[in-house]
């Protein structure tokens, strides 16, 4: 359990720098954007697939 919160600690900190780097999360090519008047719709597609990919290796990580 510590080491899972020491990799999860070290984790976020990771991704603080790299959102103050200015690296766009949220914001990737293959992102689905529509907007018609005052209708906004946003759906993170190319997100959610590195966000998985990435979980998907620290947990097999965290497994071994």
């Amino acid at each position: 359990m510590g080491r899972l919160l020491v990799l999860l600690g070290i984790a976020i900190a990771a991704l603080g720098v790299l959102v103050m780097l200015g690296v766009p999360f949220g914001r990737l090519p293959g992102d689905i954007m529509v907007r018609r008047g005052s209708f906004s719709f946003y759906f993170p597609l190319a997100t959610s697939i590195v966000l998985s990919l990435l979980l998907t290796l620290i947990l097999s990580l965290l497994r071994r």
